[in-house]
């Protein structure tokens, strides 16, 4: 069923879609359940590994780099072993070459990192000899597609016209059509098989030959579309191997394959002469960058970038310095990629323009990381032009995109296949923030909008950047205090001000005294809480309610208070109402009537409050205490409710099941609070008093208060023995001293 289902997505998508399609599940977590086997990843590894399989890799590669197929297997298996960042099987690598128990063991793993760097050193070779080739093909290409759209733009508009689809494809009308014969031919080979009739083999046999047709003419356009050589080729499976030797900050690796055992082997430089070589700063000067870079070896210049950062991050002082300080252009280069424009490239293909800048922009950032120093950001300056690099901030954030809101607001696109102009930019945005601290031109007009006044879009797209582009310090072991600045995720615009709060007040404090461990325990609720307002917008009723959460408490507490004064000030009520003089009744009505008209032109919340605070007592003067106290209690009730809608909405309660809703401890307030207040209304207004309480919910520091004493269960049993030992002795002192204030006469009628 597999190998059918392989064969028919080849058959319609063909080859380089099924490739991406696989490289994406390869790129798995290490707690990802594997179907089959029923294990995580991680433990599918460990099991292989500690089965041979990571001896198997070492052993491979070494013998068996004339043979092409079985280096790149040999690649593949040891890729699939280290994807996620298996630390296990990266110090069970990093201990098999540093055994240097003999002179026999230290030429084989001295032999291990001789291949890699044979295969670098090929490659560049390679590109060398056929970067001429490839320059006037390119040329000669870029001509015959202007002669021939000359006098026909809207046609060839229409057909290099694509629609970008979650799942990363690129659909064009060809293929369109070839889907189309496609699924005529399938249906039809599936109705003759149902039909079970004698006509079963004709019909068989021509549903095979269309589909045999359409593979014939895929296969015939693969064939024609421009490879890379295998010596380049092999490259990508390479360093994505050495960026998984470096996964997850590995610094003892990284250190290793700069000086592995004092040999002369260093991949570090070796990887950034081959960015060198293969973006043809060799064969000339920089302005011609967009002409080397095709959509052929687009994506392997995209893997070198993403190793070589790797091997910087941590970060790795001395792999930062051997990139920096490299005599090749291969800083030049990186800094070129990100200022210059990719063309043709950026014509046909955008999405892979982006995801290059993208990756040259976070490989500067890790030669940059956490460095005391400002040698690297002043090399980076030296090869960069100011002006143009804020210019690449702006073009990408005013950069019009096909379908650019639905595209990538909703989150169609796969992250690793497609990147959004505006992330670029961003990445770009932090980049300039991190080189402002050493340049004082670029930090004024990062921060100085009059300066950049002239330029409406700049000044906006920096102002973007800047309102969500956040900054955390950290203590790093050595003690030292660093600044780490991200990019604020879209989806935390979502996150209610009430949470915010709440976990700033509530966080527990550990033995630091930080609430960084308390606040990391709730991030996966926060999440959560995140993608379900995100949803929560569509549902304009539910949204409504949900966004007044904040203020549908606060008129709950000051009804309750009002509630409370009433009983405590009426209660038991009197059959009459209470009267007021004719002077202070019409002052009332004047008050009312001038604070109405007030809020109709200035609606100010206090104000608000004091009209609502005047027409409770114009009620009670006029209707009675007893009256007055049933309408706000049905008031209470009300506001309650929608109060406890909203709360739900806002925590997505409407998502969770029964037994989730029955637990959670802050809905379950709440329902009891509901309870309370009809209890008020329909069975005694002394049952408004435990509303009161509220107050304590409301007000951090009265819980923490509470908190700190209350410690356990046996502090309370404690406290409230303490309580009663004071009442006891209280009524006791009152017995000795005002005992005869207690002589009640009695008659004869009560006896």
């Amino acid at each position: 069923r597999d190998a059918l289902r392989q064969m028919l997505l080849e058959r319609y998508f063909g080859l380089e879609y099924v490739k991406r399609i696989n490289d994406q599940k390869s790129k798995s977590l290490p707690d990802s359940i594997l179907v089959r086997s029923g294990k995580t990843l991680l433990e599918v590894q460990c099991h292989l590994a500690s089965m041979g399989a990571a001896d198997l890799v070492v052993e491979l590669v070494m013998k068996s780099q004339n043979c092409n197929n079985i280096f790149g297997e040999a690649i593949e298996l040891g890729i699939a072993l280290l994807e996620g960042g298996n630390t296990s099987i990266q110090l069970m690598l990093y201990k098999k070459f540093m055994t240097v128990d003999n002179k026999k063991h230290s030429e084989k793993m001295r032999n291990f990192f001789q291949v890699f760097y044979q295969k670098m050193q090929d490659a560049q070779q390679e590109i060398r000899a056929t970067v001429t080739v490839n320059t006037s093909d390119i040329n000669s290409k870029s001509n015959d597609e202007k002669d021939a759209t000359k006098g026909d733009d809207n046609k060839l508009a229409r057909r290099n016209k694509v629609a970008k689809k979650p799942n990363g494809l690129v659909v064009t009308d060809e293929i369109r059509e070839e889907l189309g014969a496609a699924v005529l031919a399938t249906s039809q080979a599936y109705s003759n098989i149902r039909a079970g009739n004698a006509g079963e083999d004709t019909g068989n046999a021509l549903g095979l030959s269309s589909i045999e047709e359409i593979d014939g003419s895929r296969k015939e356009k693969e064939d024609e579309t421009p490879k890379l050589s295998p010596k380049i080729a092999v490259m990508e499976p390479i360093l994505r191997f050495l960026q998984l030797l470096c996964e997850n900050h590995n610094s003892k690796l990284q250190n290793f394959l700069r000086s592995n055992n004092k040999n002369k082997f260093n991949l570090v430089s070796e990887t950034l002469l081959f960015l060198d070589c293969i973006c043809g700063s060799t064969t000339g000067g920089l302005g011609l960058l967009g002409l080397y870079i095709n959509e052929m070896n687009v994506e392997l210049i995209i893997q070198t970038l993403e190793t070589l950062t790797e091997y910087c991050q941590g970060p790795c002082h001395e792999n930062q310095n051997c990139i920096a300080t490299h005599e090749s252009n291969g800083l030049h280069i990186i800094t070129a990629l990100v200022v210059n424009d990719i063309n043709p490239l950026a014509k046909s293909r955008m999405d892979l323009v982006l995801k290059l800048k993208n990756n040259a922009s976070k490989l500067l950032l890790a030669i940059m990381e956490s460095r005391a120093d400002s040698e690297n950001a002043d090399r980076i300056l030296q090869n960069m032009n100011i002006a143009q690099l804020l210019d690449v901030v702006y073009k990408a954030f005013h950069q019009e995109t096909m379908d650019d809101e639905e595209f990538y607001e909703e989150g169609g696109a796969d992250a690793e296949e497609v990147v959004s102009p505006k992330e670029v930019g961003h990445n770009i945005y932090i980049l300039c923030h991190q080189l402002a601290k050493h340049d004082k031109d670029l930090n004024s007009l990062l921060h100085d909008n009059d300066k950049n006044v002239n330029n409406e879009k700049l000044s906006n797209a920096l102002k973007y950047y800047s309102d969500n582009t956040a900054q955390i310090e950290i203590t790093r072991s050595d003690r030292t205090l660093e600044q780490i600045v991200f990019p604020i995720p879209t989806i935390c615009q979502y996150l209610t001000s009430e949470t915010k709060l709440k976990v700033l007040n509530t966080a527990e404090l550990d033995e630091q005294g930080s609430k960084v461990t308390d606040f990391f325990t709730r991030c996966e609720d926060m999440f959560n809480e995140m993608k379900w307002q995100e949803k929560l917008r569509t549902q304009a009723m539910l949204s409504s309610i949900s966004n007044y959460m904040s203020l549908w408490a606060r008129l709950l507490f000051l009804l309750a208070l009002i509630c409370n004064i009433i009983v405590a000030l009426f209660y038991p009520y009197e059959k009459t109402i209470p009267s007021l003089s004719g002077h202070i009744s019409g002052l009332l009505w004047v008050v009312l009537l001038i604070s109405l008209a007030i809020i109709i032109t200035v609606p100010k919340p206090i104000l608000i409050y004091f009209m609502g605070f005047t027409l409770i007592l114009r009620l009670i003067f006029t209707f009675g205490p007893e009256l007055t106290l049933t309408l706000l209690g049905s008031v209470n009730v009300v506001i309650k409710g929608i109060h406890l809608v909203s709360l739900m909405g806002n925590k997505g309660t409407f998502g969770k099941s029964v037994e989730q809703m029955i637990t959670d401890s802050e809905l379950l307030y709440h329902v009891m609070y509901l309870v309370v207040c009809v209890l008020g209304l329909s069975v005694h207004p002394f049952c408004y008093c435990i509303l009161l309480f509220d107050v304590v919910y409301r007000e951090e520091t009265l819980l923490n208060v509470m908190r700190s004493v209350t410690r356990n269960g046996w502090s309370i049993i404690l406290t409230a023995a303490l309580a009663l030992i004071l009442v006891y002795m209280f009524s006791i002192i009152g017995y000795m001293f005002f005992r005869d204030d207690f002589i009640v006469d009695v008659n004869d009628e009560h006896l």
